[in-house]
Order: structure tokens, then sequence, then C-alpha cells
């Protein structure tokens, strides 16, 4: 599982994947809030999401690695917290971009899938 869906900081009974392509915009917003390693980067994302998502460390770097291959994230070596090496991840302007527009695709599908849900027999 990539990534879990929890409810309202408790994991679901039957959790389910979150949708493709929103564990990189996951990783980018957390990054967007400074410079972070890839432990740090699957903490932020719980923090943020109040305990919503729970990223697996097993498709936590490879989509690390990934965004780093397409230029979206930058890297160095630096010393963590426990004072050990550790790689650290930043956004870069590519990633920047991406952020923006993936946001505004996300907002614009979550408010077309409320007016959707929020649909009653006597309006159609």
């Amino acid at each position: 599982m990539v990534a879990s869906l929890s409810h309202l900081g408790r994991p679901m009974t039957n959790s389910s994947d979150i949708l493709p392509g929103t564990l990189d915009l996951l990783i980018l917003k957390a990054a967007s809030l400074g410079s972070l390693h890839g432990f740090g980067v699957m903490l932020r994302i719980q923090q943020i999401s109040r305990g919503a998502f729970e990223v697996e460390q097993g498709a936590l770097y490879p989509a690390l690695y990934r965004l780093e291959e397409k230029g979206m994230l930058t890297s160095e070596w630096g010393v963590s917290e426990n004072n050990r090496r550790a790689k650290y991840y930043r956004l870069t302007r590519k990633g920047e971009k991406r952020l923006r527009e993936q946001t505004d695709t996300w907002n614009r599908l979550a408010s077309a899938m409320a007016t959707v849900l929020d649909a009653r027999p006597e309006e159609v």
C-alpha cells in the first residue's frame, strides 16, 4: 500500500490506497514547507494531514528519488537531529510550479466532487 487514508486521525477499518499522483503532491507540499530528510517528509505528511495519511517508507523513498530525477526536488547531505548522516530534500522552481498546478487541479476536483455528492433528488 502506498499510503493509507485514515478518518479523523484513526486508521480506517478498510484502508484504501490514495489516488494515483497524490503521493507526489503530498511530498511536494511537505518539501515546500522546508528542507527535510526522507523520514522527516513522512512525518510532515502525517502531521499536516492530521494523521489522515500514513506513507510507507517503501513507497516514499522511490517517490523522492523519482521527483529528484524529474528535477522537482533537489537534495544535499546533512546531519539529522539524532546526529546521523541524512539526505535533505527541498523543492526546486520546477517543483514549485508543479505543486501550484496540481494544487489547482485537486481543488477543482474536490469542489466538483463536493457538488456531485451534495446533489439531492429534488435538484435533478
